[in-house]
């Protein structure tokens, strides 16, 4: 981040550019939220849709906990060819 210029020394003429910079700044962030928030909507809308499909089971409720924590330990025996 920039640091804040010391206001003494700027003339008229540069405080209005310093502001100008600022607030072209402020805009392009402000889109970017915006677009973002926008994306993060339609995600959210996707998941309710998939949660409604599936009553709200979650997908990791046919998953062999036991199993998967054996594979992941390297425990479990190895897959036959």
């Amino acid at each position: 981040m920039d640091t804040f210029p010391d206001l003494g020394s700027l003339s008229d003429q540069e405080l209005k550019e310093v502001i100008a910079q600022l607030t072209d700044e402020e805009m392009e962030i402000s889109y970017k939220r915006r677009i973002l928030h926008g994306k993060i909507d339609i995600l959210r809308a996707e998941l309710v849709a998939r949660l409604q499909k599936t009553g709200g089971r979650s997908i990791l409720a046919d998953v062999n906990v036991e199993s998967l924590t054996e594979i992941l330990a390297g425990k479990a025996s190895p897959p036959s060819e």
